[in-house]
């Protein structure tokens, strides 16, 4: 790995590491969003704080510090050291150090990369996520189904995008969404124990 990948690859993990979750739940003083839900750091968690605009802004910034990690690195250093950093954004997410290696699940995060990488793609998988999220009302489920399809599509989007290196990023993407997929590894169990609850079924934390 030469200097400027090296480089790409510490900034992107430490700016997907940032826990703007937990960051901004604890701003709104509502305490450690780890101690309540399923104990992660993402947007779906910080939603059982009953605050919606919260998990807004959580979703919106994960988001936004994949995209911004790909953007950066390819403007500084080239577009393998934009998927280097985008790796290493995704990484820092889901195993950020100043958490004792205990992120977020990565959809949001997945999500930005996606835009960063080949932006329609994330316009597919928003779409994808919206299609499951309004006929299932199951938010697992609904990233669960847009992280499988994505490499698909990216793969498809570089036979027809001459900037996009389709069988490469596909694969990249590929094993970002298998890492996905096991983060959800116990809400896939309760999805095939049929006790996946639904979105807004959950009562807001205490």
């Amino acid at each position: 790995m030469n200097m400027d990948l090296a480089i790409a690859a510490v900034f992107g993990y430490l700016l997907g590491s940032i826990p703007f979750g937990l960051l901004i739940t604890r701003a709104a003083g509502l305490g450690d969003v780890r101690k309540i839900g399923s104990g992660n750091i993402g947007a779906t968690n910080v939603l059982r704080t009953g605050r919606r605009e919260l998990a807004a802004a959580t979703l919106v910034l994960d988001a936004a510090k994949g995209a911004a990690a790909v953007l950066i690195a390819r403007y500084f250093w080239g577009s393998d050291a934009a998927v280097v950093a985008g790796v290493a954004a995704f990484l820092g997410h889901c195993f950020p150090v100043w958490l004792g290696f205990k992120g977020g699940k990565g959809v949001a995060t997945y999500i930005g990369l996606l835009f960063g990488w080949v932006w329609p793609v994330g316009i597919v998988f928003c779409l994808v996520w919206l299609l499951i999220a309004v006929t299932q009302k199951i938010s697992s489920l609904s990233a669960i189904t847009a992280a499988f399809t994505a490499p698909i599509f990216v793969y498809v989007a570089g036979l027809y995008l001459d900037w996009v290196d389709g069988p490469k990023l596909a694969a990249v993407t590929a094993v970002l969404a298998l890492l996905l997929i096991f983060n959800h590894r116990e809400n896939l169990g309760r999805l095939i124990a049929g006790t996946e609850p639904k979105i807004g079924s959950e009562k807001k934390a205490g």
